[in-house]
């Protein structure tokens, strides 16, 4: 039996006693696939007899490739006999061994954290509620008129504000002209304070056709270094100018945009989505708020190593991201001016909260023995390829097979996540924000 020698933080010491006979079955399985690659005076290759390799190369030739053959079997079974979840290699040390006899090995590997729950259930957070007001509504309405607009050209009068135009312009500090400072055909909607302070301002009154000159100062905190502060002459062409014409909100307007007959109806729908749109974010942000007070309550001394796989994952997953677009996570560290390790170091500390947070909701779980049926992986797993493969039955068993074979454990890791997240949730006293919090809300 495999006993725990000694605990260090998160690094665990124990020692394994390799039995002589499964060193010695071992060593001949090693001989019989490795017998093919020696070649001895008066014997046909592959066919050299052990002993007499032995004695040419001496008796412990094949020793060292069959305790890596027969190290990891003990390995395994003492990890579980210990009931203990490594997150990094095992060091090994063996200070003597020799074929035929036993072999005394010692080792150490850091393992998953002790977590320390504190208070978990009736955890007290501060409500979230989103409010549905006309406003919104409002809002929403006018990025449909907006969507709808009709764009109309204009070759009578001069540009005003609200109006889109189209310009060729060079900027120059001095006589020298700078870079990035010129384009052709850029289009711009005067009033947006898309541009340097007083640009846009300055085209308003002009005709197309018109060359002109503006004069701007580059803000002290502007991007660019070398024009922090300067002042800037651009040379403008005006090309073109146009406006949005907006169509007015009324029944008639409504049935061209939606299946409602009326404005009513559908300030109506739009309340009702927004409101079960806010009731789902509200749910959510509830959650991780339980969560994190959940994770601020327990004790944990998280190893590096997790953090730094958390890491690994998030940049892998963005790589794979980035090229599905064309472009590889270090084209992006590139183009951003950084580096991988920088990039990395950028990630750690949201890689901190999540691994707190896996570790948190894991600790729950035990606590309280919540465990998923096979039946209910396999009912998941069931809605999941219907979803892909609503009308495919044969697409939707290929996907199944796959993801009971490569994804069923992370599955129902996920369900009981869900389960510990929905009894946190249904625990938690939600307290309404204090005077002075909202307040600072509403001057934010």
């Amino acid at each position: 039996m495999t006993e725990i020698k000694k605990r260090e933080n998160n690094t665990v010491y124990f020692d394994m006693h390799v039995e002589a006979k499964d060193v010695m079955e071992a060593e001949k399985n090693v001989y019989l696939k490795n017998k093919k690659h020696f070649q001895i005076p008066g014997f046909r290759k592959g066919r050299v007899p052990r002993k007499i390799i032995e004695n040419v190369y001496g008796k412990e030739v094949f020793l060292e490739d069959a305790l890596n053959e027969v190290l990891p079997v003990y390995y395994e079974k003492a990890v579980e006999e210990l009931g203990i979840e490594p997150i990094t290699q095992p060091e090994i040390n063996i200070e003597e061994a020799y074929s035929g006899q036993d072999v005394e090995v010692e080792v150490s590997v850091e393992v998953k954290p002790e977590v320390k729950l504190g208070e978990y259930k009736g955890v007290e957070v501060e409500d979230i509620k989103y409010e549905v007001t006309e406003e919104l509504i409002d809002n929403e309405i006018e990025n449909e008129r907006r969507k709808n607009a009709r764009i109309i050209n204009v070759d009578d009068r001069a540009a005003k504000l609200e109006d889109k135009v189209n310009i060729d312009f060079k900027g120059f500090i001095g006589e020298e002209e700078f870079e990035g400072g010129a384009a052709e055909g850029h289009e711009l909607e005067l009033g947006s304070n898309s541009f340097i302070p007083g640009f846009e301002d300055q085209i308003v009154g002009h005709n197309i056709g018109d060359e002109f000159d503006v004069n701007v100062t580059f803000p002290e905190e502007y991007h660019a270094e070398d024009l922090k502060g300067k002042e800037a002459v651009f040379k403008v062409k005006l090309n073109s100018i146009s406006y949005e014409e907006l169509p007015e909100v009324d029944d008639e307007f409504i049935k061209d945009i939606s299946d409602f007959d009326t404005v009513d109806e559908y300030r109506a729908d739009v309340r009702s989505k927004k409101e079960a749109e806010f009731e789902s974010r509200e749910k959510v942000e509830k959650e991780q708020a339980v969560i994190e007070k959940v994770v601020e309550n327990m004790e944990v001394d998280v190893p590096k190593a997790m953090v730094d796989a958390q890491i690994e994952s998030q940049m892998q997953n963005f790589d794979n991201s980035l090229r599905a677009q064309g472009m590889g996570l270090e084209d992006y560290i590139k183009m951003m001016g950084s580096t991988v390790e920088a990039f990395g170091e950028s990630l750690r500390e949201d890689a901190l909260k999540q691994v707190k947070t896996a570790l948190a909701l894991e600790a729950v779980a035990k606590a309280e023995n919540f465990d998923i049926e096979e039946e209910e992986v396999l009912k998941e797993i069931d809605e999941v390829v219907k979803n892909y493969f609503p009308e495919d039955e044969e697409q939707q068993g290929k996907m199944k097979e796959y993801m009971i074979e490569s994804n069923k454990e992370g599955i129902k890791e996920n369900l009981i996540n869900r389960k510990v997240l929905d009894m946190l949730f249904e625990n938690a006293k939600f307290v309404e924000k204090k005077a002075e919090d909202k307040e600072e809300k509403e001057e934010e």
